[in-house]
């Protein structure tokens, strides 16, 4: 049995845009957007408009900004609306009156094949964890954290040299199919789902990206570094300490390779060889390619090494 699809769209970042296009571009009604309000940025603290904002006024979609997703003026305005489908792409946990509100249901678009990897950064740890496969998941909302049943999903492979941002550009066009094939699903009343295995500890998760976990710390093997520094970028990017001449550095790396070469030097020890710049680890030398100092510019290390100086006892903590 066909159901006429009345659609409320939750999300605030890029990543949702493409889907939220494809919606409005759909058979179904979408009767507007449920967005973060507009927050204070840069030294003139301009209030900056999420990139959903920004599409929905291009398209003149209604937009409703909540600042307490719990209060009574929102669930009226969630009343009046009265969507029998809400639709969240990276928003924020929704309390269980607005989850529960539309008749066939509320589901979300995770960037992970779950039960694996659920939490805020699913794409960032999978690259970090070195998997060479992920994908995107739909499911109805529940009252934990990414843990209701299952609706479909979609794999796609992460290849070696893949970043953050290579990986996300082939979660596009998946996602983009799989909100609109979950929506299909949900008007042609065919949907079967899958009871996820709620149990936290057989699975890897995906917390928040933390000044403490974007770290990279020299002890780890060659892979484990290039993997975080890859997980990473092109943001928040890795970072870590440049202690040379006396100063201590903060600073970013965007991209690195590894050299297998046996040495004797300690884990961190910088080198510098034919305007290039190594840094030393357990199983050989991450070569740093692109490196970001604090208060400059990225650039690559050629262009850095023209202008500065790095002393003999220089190292990376």
């Amino acid at each position: 049995m066909n159901r006429k699809l009345r659609v409320l769209f939750m999300g605030t970042p890029e990543f949702s845009v493409p889907m939220l296009q494809a919606i409005q571009n759909s058979e179904h009604d979408l009767l507007g957007v449920v967005t973060a309000p507009d927050k204070p940025a840069g030294r003139g603290r301009k209030l900056n408009k999420s990139a959903v904002k920004i599409y929905a006024e291009q398209e003149n979609i209604p937009i409703f900004q909540p600042t307490n997703l719990k209060s009574e003026e929102f669930y009226n305005q969630l009343k009046a609306l009265n969507p029998n489908v809400i639709v969240v792409i990276a928003f924020r946990m929704l309390p269980k009156q607005v989850w529960s509100f539309p008749k066939y249901g509320t589901f979300n678009l995770h960037a992970s094949l779950l039960p694996e990897y659920r939490g805020a950064a699913p794409i960032n740890w999978a690259i970090i964890n070195g998997e060479t496969q992920t994908g995107l998941t739909t499911f109805f909302i529940d009252e934990k954290i990414d843990t209701g049943e299952i609706i479909d999903s979609v794999s796609l492979p992460i290849n070696y040299t893949d970043n953050l941002q290579d990986v996300y550009e082939k979660m596009i066009p998946k996602g983009v199919n799989l909100v609109l094939d979950t929506l299909n699903d949900i008007f042609e009343d065919t949907i079967v789902t899958k009871v996820q295995d709620k149990s936290d500890k057989r699975f890897k998760e995906a917390p928040k990206l933390s000044k403490e976990n974007t770290k990279v710390d020299w002890n780890k093997s060659s892979e484990d570094i290039y993997n975080l520094v890859r997980g990473l970028s092109p943001f928040p990017l890795a970072w870590t300490v440049f202690e040379n001449d006396n100063k201590n550095i903060q600073c970013k790396l965007s991209k690195v390779s590894i050299v297998k070469e046996q040495h004797d030097h300690e884990n961190g020890k910088v080198i510098t060889r034919n305007k290039s710049l190594f840094v030393a680890v357990n199983d050989g030398f991450i070569e740093i390619l692109e490196i970001k100092l604090s208060g400059k510019r990225l650039m690559d290390t050629k262009t850095l090494l023209n202008g500065f100086n790095v002393q003999d006892d220089a190292k990376m903590t």
